[in-house]
């Protein structure tokens, strides 16, 4: 199964960490969203995309990006995320704009990440440390389980 991830990662670079292993237990190409292209999906099986989460959804570079995306029919597509928060209710408006592109969602992640957006920067932050060695397990374990759906 050929995979591309395509991601972006902005302060602490938690997602990238969480990128990196997903592509090296899948074998996938990685490439962050700035130096990403839409002509080279359709040489991939299984696409992934993910970032940090900002005010309840993925970085505006991915959306912008995905709304470059030309129509596919039956691309499998996964979305993770790394946010302050941990989960994947904020993947909504991502998740929407694959669907009207036509991705099938096969599966999901999140972890917290450290976040020191905003306010929270004051105080150091929350979750310093994260993505820690036990989410970056479970981001290698989500990544299996996607080899063993297709």
């Amino acid at each position: 199964m050929k995979t591309l991830i395509i991601y972006t990662s902005i302060h602490h670079q938690n997602t990238e960490k969480v990128a990196k292993v997903m592509a090296e237990e899948l074998g996938a190409d990685l490439v962050p969203v700035a130096q990403a292209s839409s002509r080279p999906l359709a040489m991939y099986d299984l696409v992934g995309f993910g970032s940090g989460i900002y005010f309840w959804k993925h970085h505006k570079t991915l959306l912008q990006f995905v709304e470059t995306l030309p129509a596919v029919t039956g691309k499998k597509a996964f979305i993770f995320s790394t946010s302050g928060e941990g989960g994947i209710e904020e993947h909504a408006a991502l998740k929407e704009r694959l669907a009207t592109r036509g991705f099938s969602i096969i599966g999901e992640f999140s972890c917290k990440g450290w976040d020191t957006f905003g306010p929270m920067k004051l105080f150091g932050g929350i979750n310093k440390g994260r993505p820690n060695e036990e989410d970056l397990a479970g981001a290698r374990a989500f990544a299996r389980g996607l080899k063993r759906t297709n």
